[in-house]
């Protein structure tokens, strides 16, 4: 079987064509470069909420070795949560002071002189 130059030109051409097809669907398909990308910020925002969640562990293994090991760290948790106080202490309960809005200061404009 034999092919003249023009067929195997046109067989070429048409091989040619299909694989840049495919190429192009494979990477511009739902499991092509965008999707890789899209992955790839999930993957960054996964280890930065990892490395957050860690320093949290640590921060609260810390905490749990100082209340472990110093009784007065313990003594200070339970005034503060249980809101104890020593005989002689004071404590003042001051009232929230509501936050001010900017306002315009309320003194006199200047007169229109747009005519």
């Amino acid at each position: 079987m034999r092919f003249t130059i023009a067929a195997r030109r046109v067989i070429f051409f048409v091989a040619f064509a299909l694989i840049a097809a495919y190429g192009y669907v494979a990477l511009r398909g739902p499991q092509g470069i965008p999707a890789l990308q899209e992955k790839r910020s999930e993957i960054r925002r996964l280890e930065e909420e990892n490395a957050n969640l860690q320093s949290e562990i640590q921060y609260r293994r810390d905490r749990i070795k100082k209340l472990t090991e110093s009784p007065a760290e313990q003594e200070l948790e339970v005034r503060k949560n249980l809101k104890l106080l020593r005989p002689g202490e004071t404590s003042f309960i001051l009232p929230d002071v509501p936050k001010q809005q900017d306002a315009k200061p309320a003194g006199p404009t200047a007169p229109d002189d747009s005519k």
